[in-house]
């Protein structure tokens, strides 16, 4: 089982906080998979990342495109990895599902929505319970990450 990362987010958007995180990913020569709780948001991520700063390139694409298996970061809704991704997202409600085959996986939960909040809260007593590595980041004020456990 891969190492288990929460991120709370309290003081940005999914759309301010992904697009580091996937850059770091890329740097480090790794590749992600991106899982969306929905096909808007997946489509919406999708026309973000393109344009998310002037001096950036986040090279990406989405699951039904055709080259699934050549992107470096993939959106999806669904549970696939034609990329071969060592790290799995989780975003916008999507939980951990079978997660092993991954060197890390990340969840990313909205911090004012209840209903994500609750839901990355029992995934994380799941994922105990079961034994993962797990560590948990919130952001502070300025919206650094610290690592809270």
């Amino acid at each position: 089982m891969p190492e288990i990362w929460f991120y709370h987010l309290t003081e940005s958007r999914l759309e301010d906080a992904l697009p580091p995180l996937l850059e770091k990913t890329l740097e480090r020569g790794w590749r992600a998979v991106v899982e969306l709780g929905s096909e808007e948001r997946m489509n919406s991520l999708n026309d973000h990342l393109w344009t998310w700063r002037d001096d950036s390139f986040l090279p990406h694409g989405m699951a039904g495109d055709g080259n699934e298996a050549l992107q470096p970061v993939l959106l999806t809704t669904s549970g696939i990895n034609p990329n071969h991704a060592n790290v799995r997202f989780h975003a916008d409600g999507a939980l951990p599902q079978g997660v092993s085959g991954y060197d890390r996986a990340i969840v990313l939960f909205d911090g004012h929505d209840n209903d994500q909040l609750q839901a990355a809260r029992a995934a994380w007593k799941a994922l105990k319970a079961e034994g993962a590595e797990m560590s948990y980041w919130q952001q502070n004020p300025s919206g650094r990450w610290e690592r809270k456990a």
